[in-house]
């Protein structure tokens, strides 16, 4: 057993930020299946808002939250918008200080660009690598102070240890030489990411799957909002891989098979820069009804008249990925593009200190934390706004890490039993997959699952399709238990892992639908066919959903905090 103060799940730029901030006065491990700098979080393209007032000089939070408040479609919790909004002119500075090499304006100003759904251009960029620029600028204040750290590079958390509703540390696996630990402490953060490689057509990479989230639902902890799953417009066709909404903040045109640009018939204001679940709504409608290019299902991002020397000054790495990926340089041609599955507005309740609640009146789970995209404040709602979830990252992610300092200072540690039950249920669940000898193939069932969930649980959703997925999705949770696993060793088994990380995604698909299903209306990311409109009379609720000791996915709702907003007609 090894023992220390905190436990961090995840070194993206929530877990890394929480990390720096804790370990002043404590011992602190940060745990990650991938070396910390290929998290994520370096994945984001296009900026971190704030409201700096720079280009935009009427600017000011209070924008920002009326924004972030409105591209939720109401069900974000006003009082966590108002912290991360009043938060971020701060951290963008702070993150500056910390070496952060933003763009800049010709004043010298950190350099601010237009993004879907903002009033007022308030992206803060780095070219189109902010994430990069911000998780390198954070690790190398982590290595800084790295005496004060231990970090477990390619460790898989097995599970977390609670119990009574109290988090006494985690069990965690080492990839390389298959070796189980216990990790005793008085604190965990869950900064694990998001869940999107549970869809074909997907932006996110390969470790994002949702591991944190139902070791945590393991535990008696339900998943909140899991039904919204955003859908970015613009992944490069058939690929899923993102062309940064940046490419659109800088002028970028969306045109249908006809040469029209179709977003004025869907958000004639806004047009392009209309948030992402009426932009992907609005490609989809257009693809459907017959007007992709050629009849097919993509539409173009016609770029070309920026002209050559802006685009590689502000976009050269989404110009390099329409290059070495589907062979087209924007500079000369329009990319092919379609909606794919980006970001989880759902994930592990947690309050604006990023204590992790367990029911619908925010009981605690004790020495239990979340910050990220795992996590849910709610500041996204039924739809993030681009450039909010770099911010909300980097924003609690701190506040998470001072809370975890707090917790720490004035809470003892916990011994865990050598026979704890998290230990055992792992040591069960590994003995199954290692003997799984079946006449079922884990790659067909994963294949089977990311088709299902990308063309019955997409952009828009009916009653059949919807549960035809969720019938899909138990073949195949039963489908799994007759897989075969090919390597029966220790030692780098990746075989091993992935079977986990599937069982992991076909855990929370089901979620998804049992909560899509049961929610009759349209709202944000959420489009249903047969409830077109919103319905704030009976749906203006967050959804917990838990799993029974048989298995049955249970829900129960909790109310959404409004507090300067009232919900009303969102147009743009």
């Amino acid at each position: 057993m090894i023992k220390h103060d905190i436990v961090i799940i995840g070194a993206g730029l929530a877990g890394m930020r929480a990390a720096l901030e804790a370990c002043e006065n404590h011992d602190v491990a940060i745990v990650t299946k991938i070396y910390p700098t290929r998290s994520h979080s370096g994945a984001a393209q296009g900026g971190v808002a704030a409201a700096l007032a720079n280009l935009a000089e009427d600017d000011s939070p209070d924008f920002h939250m009326f924004d972030t408040v409105k591209g939720s479609d109401f069900l974000g919790d006003q009082d966590a918008i108002e912290i991360m909004v009043n938060d971020a002119p701060h951290v963008i500075r702070e993150m500056e200080h910390f070496g952060c090499v933003f763009s800049r304006d010709e004043k010298g100003r950190i350099a601010q660009r237009a993004f879907g759904g903002h009033s007022k251009p308030r992206s803060c960029y780095a070219a189109d690598r902010t994430g990069h620029a911000l998780l390198h600028s954070l690790y190398e204040q982590i290595l800084k102070v790295s005496k004060k750290l231990t970090i477990y590079s390619e460790y898989y958390l097995r599970d977390l240890v609670i119990n009574d509703f109290t988090c006494n540390g985690a069990i965690i696996q080492d990839i390389k030489t298959g070796k189980i630990e216990v990790l005793n402490s008085k604190a965990v953060l869950m900064a694990t990411g998001g869940y999107g490689r549970a869809f074909q057509i997907t932006s996110n990479a390969f470790a994002c799957s949702g591991d944190g989230l139902i070791a945590a639902m393991n535990n008696g902890v339900p998943l909140m909002d899991m039904e919204f799953v955003q859908f970015h417009p613009t992944g490069l066709y058939g690929q899923g891989i993102l062309v940064s909404e940046a490419a659109r903040g800088e002028g970028g045109y969306l045109v249908n098979g006809k040469g029209e640009r179709f977003m004025e018939t869907y958000a004639s204001k806004m047009m392009e820069l209309a948030p992402r679940d009426i932009v992907s709504r609005s490609e989809q409608t257009e693809i459907n009804e017959g007007r992709g290019i050629d009849g097919k299902d993509f539409v173009h991002l016609d770029m070309r008249h920026l002209g050559r020397e802006k685009i590689l000054e502000k976009l050269p790495q989404v110009r390099q990925l329409g290059i070495d990926f589907i062979g087209v340089d924007m500079i000369d041609a329009p990319i092919p593009i379609q909606p794919t599955a980006h970001y989880s507005m759902g994930g592990i309740p947690c309050d604006v200190h990023g204590q992790v609640i367990r029911d619908k009146d925010s009981s605690p789970v004790r020495g239990l934390f979340a910050a990220g995209e795992c996590a849910c404040v709610s500041v996204h709602g039924a739809n993030r706004l681009g450039t909010n979830s770099l911010l909300e990252a980097v924003v609690f992610g701190k506040r998470a890490g001072a809370s975890l300092n707090e917790f720490a200072l004035n809470t003892n540690r916990v011994e865990i039993s050598d026979e704890n039950h998290a230990l055992e249920r792992t040591n069960k669940l590994t003995k199954e997959l290692r003997e799984m000898n079946g006449k079922e193939s884990i790659n067909v069932v994963r294949n089977e699952m990311k088709n299902s969930m990308t063309n019955d649980c997409g952009v828009y959703r009916n009653p059949e399709k919807m549960g035809r997925c969720l019938n899909k999705i138990k073949d195949l949770q039963k489908r799994f238990k007759d897989c075969s696993l090919g390597d029966k060793g220790s030692l780098f088994n990746t075989d091993f892992f992935e079977a986990i990380e599937l069982k992991n995604m076909l855990d929370f698909s089901e979620i998804i639908l049992v909560g899509a299903i049961e929610r009759k209306e349209s709202r944000g990311g959420h489009a249903r066919t047969d409830y077109e409109k919103r319905d704030d009379v009976n749906w203006l609720k967050h959804t917990l959903a838990t799993k029974s000791a048989d298995g049955e996915i249970k829900l129960d709702y909790k109310p959404v905090s409004i507090t300067k907003h009232q919900p009303e007609e969102r147009k743009y």
